[in-house]
Formats: C-alpha cells, sequence, structure tokens
C-alpha cells in the first residue's frame, strides 16, 4: 500500500492537476493511514453488490 501511494501521488503531482490542488491532505496526494480488510472469500460478484449497495456519506 505505501509504494503504491508513494508512486500514484508522484504522478499525479506529475500533472500538476488543478481539481486536485485543492483536495490535497496539506501537500500529500494521501492521508498517512491506510484499511486493510478481508471478505472472507465472497464473491467479486457479493462484494460489488454490497459496495453498490451502500449509502453515499453526507
Amino acid at each position: 500500500v505505501n509504494s503504491l501511494k508513494g508512486v500514484s501521488s508522484r504522478k499525479v503531482k506529475q500533472q500538476k492537476f488543478k481539481s486536485v490542488d485543492s483536495k490535497l491532505w496539506g501537500d500529500s496526494l494521501w492521508s498517512p493511514s491506510y484499511f486493510a480488510g478481508s471478505c472472507g472469500g465472497a464473491s467479486l460478484e457479493v462484494v460489488k453488490k454490497y459496495i453498490n449497495e451502500q449509502e453515499t456519506p453526507k
């Protein structure tokens, strides 16, 4: 996760997207933390259905 966040942050910053600049965590694209979880062997379709049925945060 750390490598993915570092590489993607550098790539996005190289593009200098104005729309991204206003959403940075200070000078960082990502927060310093991350979450890893499991879905207990559920199929991809079940996981997609679960995600799609979640409410949007307000």
